[in-house]
């Protein structure tokens, strides 16, 4: 209910995840504003979904904080309660990011090991057919080396199920390659992943988020999130320019008839509503954070991205991840590589 025109892209999007057999969908919020938006939709007859009714939002301006406490039968409290009681498998918002994040913190707890919880947001790549994924992208601020080990670990593992690649290459984002660039924390960080049994690659520089060297590229949600809405603003701006060059003669404009289709996959690669919204690992349950101003088909594939996830059993994976990892730090001596 919390979203920049709730509730028409959700209900929207449920639609679309049902009827392409993504997911069932329980639609949480005011039941006659949720009703009324179905109603002007009659091919929705039939479909798996349902209506729960909660009285309270969280807006977009409200304090996360102040809000998750005071409302306690806001739309994002009611839904997560039905993941913690297990009849539904995930939780999608494209509502107040950090009221999402910290009710689902309260609601559902951490899994064993995650200190902190952290999202995970997908980006193209100039590789055909490949994706990358950077974490943390907002839910932390400040970070310490200990985190990224856990974000990292998280991420691969995320990495490894939905994509399917076996050793997904991991860096640490950073400003050069060599291993005496960046901050403190970043080559703490890298000192750390260099004693985990994965297919750990140094560190990452900016450009590398889209030309496909990593796979999982780790940093603190500051810099992230950071990253992300500079990339976004990019999106936007290359998009304009692109559309004011090509209407800017007839010829331009008969070119780009000619041209179509590659625009089209163009705009396609890099439109963020593909990719439908960022996980928040760490977490005991299924929660997908989207953009606020989110369309149908973001939320339609977010609805995927959550129905993926809980298909693949992640969690229960990230878990066992994380148990090895403590059972390493019990059991090895300070300074032993584990990969020797």
């Amino acid at each position: 209910m919390g979203s920049d025109r709730a509730p028409k892209p959700e209900v929207e999007g449920a639609i679309y995840a049902t009827r392409h057999g993504h997911a069932r969908v329980l639609l949480v919020g005011h039941s006659n504003a949720i009703q009324a938006e179905l109603a002007t939709h009659p091919t929705a007859a039939g479909l798996p979904i349902e209506i729960v009714h909660a009285s309270e939002v969280i807006s977009m301006q409200e304090k996360a904080a102040q809000a998750v406490r005071a409302k306690r039968d806001s739309s994002m409290r009611v839904a997560l309660r039905l993941v913690r009681e297990g009849r539904a498998q995930g939780f999608v918002s494209a509502g107040n990011t950090g009221a999402a994040m910290a009710t689902a913190k309260m609601v559902l707890g951490a899994l064993p090991g995650v200190d902190r919880p952290a999202l995970a947001a997908v980006f193209p790549t100039t590789v055909p057919g490949k994706a990358a994924i950077l974490i943390d992208v907002g839910a932390n601020v400040d970070s310490k080396p200990e985190n990224l080990e856990q974000f990292a670990i998280m991420g691969e593992t995320y990495y490894r199920s939905i994509f399917g690649v076996k050793h997904p290459r991991v860096g640490v984002l950073s400003i050069g390659e060599e291993e005496s660039k960046g901050n403190e924390l970043s080559r703490q960080t890298s000192a750390l992943l260099k004693q985990l049994p994965m297919n750990f690659g140094g560190n990452a520089e900016g450009r590398d988020v889209y030309n496909g060297n990593f796979d999982v590229i780790v940093c603190d949600g500051f810099v992230g999130n950071v990253a992300l809405k500079i990339s976004e603003g990019v999106v936007s701006t290359v998009s304009s320019i692109l559309k004011e060059s090509l209407n800017a003669t007839l010829t331009r404009q008969f070119g780009f008839l000619l041209s179509r289709r590659a625009f089209e996959d163009f705009k396609k690669r890099l439109d963020y509503t593909e990719h439908g919204g960022a996980p928040l690992l760490g977490v005991k349950g299924v929660v997908i954070v989207s953009h606020g101003s989110s369309n149908a088909n973001a939320m339609k594939n977010a609805i995927r991205v959550a129905a993926e996830f809980a298909g693949h059993n992640v969690n229960a994976q990230i878990e066992a991840s994380l148990a090895q990892l403590n059972s390493r730090s019990h059991a090895e001596p300070a300074g032993v590589n584990l990969e020797a």
